[in-house]
This record gives structure tokens, C-alpha cells and sequence, in this order.
């Protein structure tokens, strides 16, 4: 499938480039590896964390290994009035817009030497953030409105517009408000950033990262990814093996950018295959449900056409085999047909006619 964006958003001040030069800082393959590495300044393109590809890599003795990728997007700090166009808002909004998911970044750390502007707790911080998506959306919503008017043919549309306007005056976000499944799919001409999966990361002291996976740190009713973007900074110029001693130190299996990175690829409803062999071994990213031959589709498009059948073994089933050969002989590998649904973890070979 096509790149994978997320948009870091916040408030000035909050820690979104600490975050992100965090996350640049944790990037161990080579960029030239992964699809779409031209890359502007202020995006970066991050690996998706897998022990099971180093893994793969070791048993076909694969000259390259090719992580599954998310590309992050470090939008600037919007203000209060940025859907009117305070400061950039416009232009950062519009930017919000072309991401596939949003990272809100709250501040919940305490120091005197990084000025607040405009934030003042979590909450606060997240509804600022979010009633100025609100109002981006509604603008959008209100100038279909006022289009329709010469369009008598989009009832339907029309009516559907007019019951999200409602909600989103009451403060709902889009992605919040109950449509029913005609309803969702006609919701997406409409291209609301509030309608986008989001997840949220507080940026927590130093102190509060001690044991942190024993904490549960909500933000009302939605779930947090509490993140210390300080630390993170000092554990990505860390090697792998002091950075495992140091997270030990804070009580800690995962860092923060592991558990953040994982979390979006979840919030996208995203899984990985594999592919491996003697010249690479490589995760590629579908959606949740998707099809053998849509599956075929992110290695190339043809092969979606040409779709013949998938040969399929499971991780945990090659790695008793070790190899293609044997897990053909011991019955391990399946033929799967244009119906079959991929299951996270699935290792495949495809068949096709070009």
C-alpha cells in the first residue's frame, strides 16, 4: 500500500520536535531501503519496531532486511485561531490534512525554562488543538452546504452533511459521530481532519517515566501513549545494548518511541507480512481484512492481476522449518486462493501471471 503518514500536532512549546528528532534519532536502516525516501525537511521516515524480521533475516542468511516504515510528520505549533489563520494555521492545518492519522502531543512536564503558550494542562491542550479542527471541518461542511443549493440530486449527501454540522457544533469529532456504513463511506468526500484516527501522547517528566508500564495515564475518556520526549532524545543516541540497560534502570521492557510507533501502526489498522529469502527479508504493511491479492498489491499492482495463488506458512511454523523445502514436506505450507484473508505474521510467496 501506498506511505504511511502521521501528523504530530500540539501546541507551541509542548515537546512535537523534541518528539521528533527523538524519532529520526532511533532510525537504524538505510532510508534508501524503504519506498518513498525523498523526504522534505520536516518529515522522517521511521521503521516499524520487528524482532521477527531480524529473525527471518538469521535463518535465509538475507543480504538486506527491509522494516515495514511510517512516515512522521512535524507540523508546527497551531495556535488559538489557527482554522481562522492565526499564525500559519491555514497552512498547517492544510498539512494536517494530508496525513493518514493525527499524534496529538499534550505537555504534562514541568519546566520553567519552556514557555507555555497557550497551554496550561493535557486537557486543555487537547481540546484547543481539537475545537480548531472542529472549526476547519466545519467550514469545509459549511461551503458544501452552500454549493448543494445548486445540486438537488445529493439528498442524501446533503443530509448527512447537515447531521455532522450538528454534532460538530456540539463539539463531537467527526470520527466520533455514529454513521451507519453507507453513511461512512459518503463521510470521506468530505476529507474532515477530525474524522482521521488519532492517538494521543503526554509528555511526561522524567520522574513519572520511572516504572511507567505499572501506570495507566488517561486523558479523561482516551487512552495515552506517555511519552518523556527529553529522555527518548538521550536513549536515541544510546546503543542498542545501553539503551536496553538504561530502560532496565527505569523499569522499563519497551522505550517510549517503541510502544508510540507500534500504537500508530495499530491505530491505522495495519498488519504485516513477510517475504524472505537469500536476497532480502521484508515487511510489508496492508490493512486488517485485506484480501491474498490485495496483499500482492503493496509488493506490485500486477501482481494483483496476474494473482494465481499465495503460498502461506506461518512465522511460528517456519521457524521449525527453516526452510521452504521443509515446510512443503511437512505439510506446513498452504496453497490460499483470491478469498483467503491474510493473518498477521503470515510468510508468503505469490504466484502470478504477468
Amino acid at each position: 500500500m501506498s506511505k504511511l503518514s502521521i501528523g504530530i500536532v500540539g501546541l507551541p512549546n509542548v515537546g512535537k520536535s523534541t518528539l521528533f528528532n527523538a524519532l529520526l534519532g532511533r532510525q537504524v536502516a538505510d532510508a534508501s531501503n524503504y519506498p518513498f525516501c525523498t523526504i522534505e525537511p520536516n518529515i522522517g521516515i521511521v521503521e516499524v519496531p520487528d524482532e521477527k524480521l531480524s529473525v527471518l533475516r538469521e535463518i535465509s542468511s538475507s543480504k538486506k532486511l527491509i522494516p515495514a516504515a511510517i512516515e512522521f510528520v512535524d507540523i508546527a505549533g497551531l495556535v488559538k485561531g489557527a482554522a481562522q489563520g492565526e499564525g500559519l494555521g491555514n497552512k498547517f492545518l492544510t498539512n494536517i490534512r494530508n496525513t493518514d492519522a493525527i499524534c496529538h502531543v499534550v505537555r504534562d512536564f514541568s519546566d520553567s525554562n519552556v514557555t507555555r503558550q497557550d497551554s496550561t494542562n493535557p486537557e486543555s491542550d487537547f481540546e484547543i488543538i481539537c475545537t480548531e479542527l472542529i472549526i476547519k471541518d466545519l467550514e469545509t461542511i459549511d461551503a458544501y452546504l452552500d454549493k448543494s443549493k445548486k445540486k438537488p440530486d445529493e439528498k442524501e449527501k446533503v443530509a448527512l452533511a447537515q447531521k455532522l454540522k450538528d454534532k460538530l457544533e456540539q463539539g463531537v469529532l467527526a470520527s466520533r459521530i455514529d454513521l451507519d456504513p453507507e453513511e461512512k463511506i459518503l463521510s470521506k468526500d468530505f476529507f474532515l481532519l477530525t474524522q482521521k484516527p488519532f492517538l494521543i501522547v503526554v509528555n511526561v517528566d522524567e520522574d513519572t517515566y520511572q516504572n511507567l508500564e505499572e501506570k495507566n495515564i488517561k486523558l479523561k475518556e482516551w487512552e495515552t501513549t506517555p511519552i518523556c520526549a527529553k529522555l527518548e532524545e538521550d536513549l536515541s543516541a544510546l546503543s542498542p545494548s545501553e539503551r536496553k540497560e538504561y530502560l532496565k534502570d527505569l523499569g522499563l521492557k519497551k522505550s517510549g518511541l517503541e510502544r508510540l510507533i507500534t500504537k500508530a501502526y495499530s491505530t491505522l489498522d495495519l498488519q504485516s507480512f513477510y517475504t524472505t529469502g537469500p536476497e532480502e527479508s521484508r515487511a510489508w504493511t496492508i490493512k486488517k481484512g485485506s484480501t491474498a491479492p490485495e496483499a500482492a498489491a503493496a509488493i506490485h499492482t500486477d501482481f494483483q492481476k496476474g494473482f494465481i495463488v499465495a503460498e502461506v506458512v506461518s512465522y511460528k511454523d517456519f521457524l521449525e522449518c527453516k526452510t521452504w523445502p521443509k515446510a512443503r514436506e511437512l505439510g506446513k505450507l498452504r496453497q490460499e486462493g483470491r478469498e483467503y484473508i491474510m493473518q498477521p505474521d503470515d510468510i508468503v510467496e505469490f504466484r502470478f501471471n504477468l
